[in-house]
C-alpha cells in the first residue's frame, strides 16, 4: 500500500502546468515580465518622491493611471469578446514593452519630469487595461473548469513572486545605479511574455459576438448588475483596495516610521507578496472549498484588520509581518474571486466582466493610492492607514448584510 505525505495536498498544486503547454508557457511568460514592471512601478514612485518630496505626488500617479484604466479596461474587455484574444493580448503587449523603453529613455537623458512620468503611467494603463481582459479570458479555454482554483493560485504566485522580488531589487538597484537600470531590467525582461503569446495558438470568440462598442460594454454592465454573487466580488476588493492600500505612503512611512530609505521603501513594498507567496505555498486545498463567497468575505475581513495594525507599527519586522499578513489574505480573496468570475460568467461575456474585474482589481489600488496621499496630507500617515483599514471593515460588514446569498455561494452549483 501507497503511502500518501501529510503534505500531498495541501502544497501548491502544480497540475495545470504540467496539463497545458500553452498555459505553461504563458505562466512563466508573465513570472518573468512581472519582475521587472514591479522593479518600475517601484522605481517610478522613489523617482516621483525624490522630485517632489510629497506622499501627494506619488499618490496622484494611481490617479494618472485611474481614468484610462476604467475606459480602456471596459472597452478592452469588449474588444477581447469580439477579436482573436491572442492577437490583442501581442498588440497590448507590445505597447507596453514601448512605454516601458520610454521610461529608461527618459531616465538615461535625465529629463527629471514629473508630469512626463504622469503621461507615460496613464500610457501604460491603457494598454494594460487592454491586455489584461485579453489574457484572462484565455486561461478558461486552455483549462478545464476544476482546474481553474489551481490556475489562478499559480497566477497569484506569479503576481507575487514578481512583487516581491522586483521592489527588492528595485529599491537596491534605484539606490545603486539610479531608475534608469530598473526600468532597463524591465524593458528585457518584457520580452518573456511577448513571447509567450506568440507561441499560443489562436483564441477566437464562442457563442454570439457582439461588435466592440457602447453597446456592448453595456450589455455586460448590465449582466454584472444582474448577478449578485459577482457583483460581491467586485465591491469587496474595492473596499479593500480604495479604502484600505497604504502602498503610496511606503516612501514616507519607510523614514518616519522605521528610520530607512529606499531599500526599506523595496521592502514594505515585496512584504504584501511574500505574504501572499506564502499563502500560494500551502494553496492545496483551496480547490476543494465550496462555500467561496464566505471564503472571500473573511479573506478580505482579514486584510483590513491587518492594515489597520500596520498603522500603530514603528518597529520594521512588525509593519512587514502585518503587510505580509495583508498579502496573504488578499492573495486567498483574489483566487475565489477570480474564480467565481470565471466559473459564473459564459464565454461571450467573459473579456467584458474580466474587463471590469481589471477595472477594480488594478484601478482600485490606484485610486487607493491617491486616497491614501491625500488623507495622509490631510491628517498623518498613521491616521491613513488605521482608517483605511477600519473603513475597509466596516464597510465590507454593509455589503454582506446587503447581499446574504454571497455567503452561501456553492462552488458545485455556480450561479451569477
Amino acid at each position: 500500500m501507497t503511502v500518501r505525505p501529510p503534505w500531498r495536498g495541501v502544497l501548491t498544486d502544480l497540475t495545470p502546468l504540467r496539463v497545458s503547454a500553452d498555459y505553461r508557457r504563458l505562466w512563466l511568460g508573465l513570472s518573468v515580465s512581472q519582475l521587472g514592471q514591479q522593479m518600475t512601478a517601484v522605481a517610478v514612485a522613489i523617482q516621483v518622491f525624490d522630485l517632489t518630496r510629497s506622499s501627494f505626488a506619488v499618490g496622484a500617479v494611481g490617479l494618472c493611471a485611474l481614468v484610462p484604466l476604467v475606459t480602456f479596461g471596459l472597452y478592452g474587455g469588449a474588444v477581447a469578446d469580439a477579436v482573436d484574444r491572442r492577437k490583442l493580448g501581442l498588440v497590448s503587449s507590445t505597447g507596453l514593452w514601448l512605454l516601458s523603453i520610454a521610461l529608461a529613455v527618459q531616465a538615461f537623458a535625465g529629463v527629471g519630469s514629473v508630469a512626463l512620468l504622469y503621461v507615460v503611467v496613464a500610457l501604460q494603463a491603457a494598454c494594460f487595461a487592454v491586455n489584461n481582459p485579453a489574457r484572462s479570458a484565455i486561461i478558461p479555454r486552455l483549462l478545464a473548469a476544476e482546474l481553474l482554483p489551481s490556475a489562478n493560485a499559480l497566477s497569484t504566485a506569479s503576481f507575487n513572486l514578481g512583487y516581491t522580488v522586483g521592489p527588492l531589487l528595485g529599491g537596491v538597484i534605484y539606490g545603486a545605479g539610479g531608475p534608469a537600470a530598473a526600468y532597463t531590467v524591465d524593458c528585457v525582461t518584457f520580452t518573456a511574455a511577448l513571447y509567450a503569446l506568440f507561441r499560443l495558438p489562436p483564441v477566437p470568440p464562442l457563442g454570439e459576438v457582439r461588435r466592440a462598442g457602447l453597446a456592448s460594454v453595456l450589455e455586460g454592465l448590465r449582466y454584472l448588475r444582474t448577478r449578485p454573487n459577482v457583483l460581491m466580488t467586485f465591491l469587496v476588493d474595492l473596499c479593500a483596495m480604495v479604502l484600505a492600500q497604504p502602498r503610496a505612503l511606503f516612501p514616507a512611512i519607510a523614514g518616519s516610521f522605521y528610520g530607512g530609505g529606499t531599500s526599506t521603501v523595496g521592502v514594505l513594498s515585496a512584504a504584501p507578496a511574500i505574504g501572499a507567496l506564502a499563502a500560494v505555498s500551502v494553496s492545496g486545498r483551496l480547490g476543494r472549498v465550496r462555500r467561496q463567497g464566505r471564503a472571500v468575505v473573511l479573506s478580505v475581513l482579514a486584510y483590513g484588520s491587518a492594515v489597520a495594525a500596520l498603522g500603530f507599527t514603528r518597529t520594521l519586522w512588525l509593519g512587514v509581518l502585518f503587510l505580509a499578513l495583508s498579502g496573504g489574505a488578499d492573495m486567498v480573496s483574489s483566487v475565489y474571486r477570480n474564480t467565481i468570475l470565471q466559473v459564473a460568467t459564459p464565454d461571450e461575456l467573459r473579456g467584458r466582466l474580466q474587463g471590469v474585474f481589471i477595472v477594480v482589481v488594478a484601478g482600485g489600488p490606484r485610486l487607493g493610492d491617491f486616497t491614501a496621499g491625500s488623507l495622509a496630507t490631510l491628517t498623518s500617515e498613521t491616521a491613513a492607514i488605521v482608517g483605511g483599514g477600519a473603513a475597509c471593515i466596516g464597510c465590507v460588514l454593509a455589503l454582506t448584510a446587503r447581499y446574504r446569498g454571497f455567503l452561501r455561494y456553492d462552488a458545485r452549483t455556480p450561479h451569477p
